[in-house]
């Protein structure tokens, strides 16, 4: 396939999985108790990972977050927004990266994802804990567990369950020739 051909139909899946981290939250947001729980920004950054590669992942990641904060005021600028941009850029790079390194085979796609999942939830605290700390205030050990693991229970379950079959559908198809 002609390059240029491919990096066009990155932008546009890019693109698409930027619309879909927009609008999923109005979806689970219907949801009582649970709906933020389920955390939907979060799914279309790691296939995008997946499907488009890391650079597009990663921006993809960095910039759903901030717009959505910019366009509906939710999630709150500071800090969520800007620590969900670090932690869902994460996310995209490292699903793109260990996608095009490690075998395309079922187990490896959970290593991806979980491994994703770990390295993104680390750097968010991380973020959390600057930005908490330099306008004085703690942003405690238990904070974390409680806002990366905790809290995210629901969203978690739902990653492990749905982003795998999604990817294997997408292998099936044949349409995952865009991932490097």
């Amino acid at each position: 396939m002609n390059p240029t051909r491919k990096t066009l139909i990155r932008l546009i899946l890019a693109g698409m999985f930027l619309a879909l981290g927009l609008v999923l939250p109005f979806l689970t947001g219907q949801i009582p108790q649970i709906g933020s729980m389920l955390l939907p920004m979060h799914i279309p950054v790691l296939i995008c990972g997946f499907v488009c590669g890391w650079p597009y992942g990663l921006v993809v990641g960095l910039i759903t977050p901030v717009l959505r904060s910019l366009l509906f005021g939710m999630p709150p600028m500071f800090p969520v927004a800007v620590a969900m941009a670090f932690e869902l850029a994460a996310y995209g790079f490292m699903t793109g990266l260990l996608y095009k390194l490690l075998p395309k085979k079922i187990p490896f796609i959970y290593v991806t994802l979980v491994a994703a999942m770990i390295v993104g939830r680390v750097i968010w605290g991380l973020v959390m804990f600057l930005l908490i700390s330099s306008g004085g205030n703690a942003f405690t050990f238990s904070a974390f567990l409680a806002g990366a693991f905790i809290n995210a229970v629901p969203g978690i379950v739902v990653q492990i369950v749905l982003i795998p079959l999604i990817v294997l559908a997408l292998q099936k198809a044949h349409l995952m020739k865009y991932a490097d």
